[in-house]
């Protein structure tokens, strides 16, 4: 067991390293000529001048060999320096680190809301397989992974912003104003974390050692909450992984409908405006903590869960 972290964060250069270079190919592969990009975020001209063109080819080391330009580039990231923005000509990393605050906020409020909704919801359908509680979470749990953000988003402004003025549209600088991002992007990881839930759990009381601890006179409840329930968390917690990762970047609409300054509308607003050095770093930090948040993930589904442990062993 105390080599299976080291196991497990071994191949991570490597994928950060491969990350990184399909992310500098991106503009390449995408057919943007990065030299006319930047004189048009610059002079704003569509035909720009050939010894402009040659000084900024020149200026950005895209001049020499395809590698040599990689590792430029790569190097100054892992300095911390991903460019200037075309669009506002200040530095990146600033940037990204403001939107990465909102969206990390953001993204760990739902995914809170989502558990402390969906966990309990699964367990108590768990307990009567067929019952009315398993029914009417089943149907919601439906109803909440197939609705969605694009039409939940609206109507939440439309009953709770503007039906009945509760809650502010759009914005983001107060507890009333994250209410209606956090709820509408909560909904998805909330019904499959109730389906996963009551699935596991399920499974679980069906097992020998549950059985043997009802004939020791174990309460149901002890039984239902304490041993099932647990058990049945190690899906969930590896569906949170890559839920962290996936809406933190991929929170778009939810960002863009209720206006709040996150990485997901930061990056959508720089693929709108071509801005290279904005989608790369945006792109090359997204990957970064998708790929240490799945590692992490599975270090902990390790640590709470000993099937885990012995099948690795």
């Amino acid at each position: 067991m105390p080599g299976t972290p080291v196991r497990r964060l071994l191949p991570l250069p490597l994928v950060l390293l491969v990350a990184s270079a399909l992310v500098f190919l991106l503009p390449r592969a995408s057919g943007l000529d990065t030299t006319r990009t930047v004189l048009r975020s610059r002079i704003a001209d569509s035909v720009p001048d050939p010894a402009a063109a040659e000084r900024v080819t020149r200026e950005l080391g895209l001049d020499g060999p395809l590698w040599q330009q990689y590792l430029l580039w790569l190097g100054s990231a892992l300095r911390g320096d991903l460019g200037l923005s075309f669009s506002t000509r200040t530095a990146v990393l600033p940037q990204l680190g403001a939107a990465l605050g909102v969206s990390a906020l953001l993204t760990t409020l739902a995914l809170l809301l989502a558990g402390l909704v969906g966990i309990p919801a699964g367990v108590a359908a768990a307990r009567r397989p067929g019952g009315p509680v398993d029914r009417a979470v089943s149907a919601l749990s439906v109803l909440g992974a197939t609705v969605p953000e694009f039409i939940l988003a609206p109507l939440l402004v439309l009953v709770f912003a503007v039906a009945l003025p509760l809650l502010p549209a759009a914005g983001w600088g107060g507890a009333a104003a994250a209410v209606l991002p956090v709820v509408t992007l909560a909904l998805f990881p909330a019904a499959l974390a109730a389906q996963l839930t009551r699935a596991e759990t399920a499974d679980v009381l069906g097992t020998l050692h549950i059985a043997a601890a009802r004939a020791r006179g174990m309460s149901e409840r002890r039984l239902l909450w304490v041993h099932a329930a647990r058990r049945s968390l190690t899906s969930v917690t590896a569906l949170s992984g890559m839920f962290f990762a996936g809406l933190l970047g991929g929170s778009v609409v939810v960002e863009v409908v209720f206006a709040v300054p996150g990485l997901g509308r930061l990056l959508y607003d720089a693929v709108l405006a071509q801005d290279l050095p904005m989608v790369q770093g945006g792109l090359l930090v997204l990957l970064t903590i998708a790929v240490l948040t799945t590692v992490g993930t599975e270090l902990v589904q390790l640590a709470i869960d000993p099937l885990a442990r012995r099948a690795v062993r």
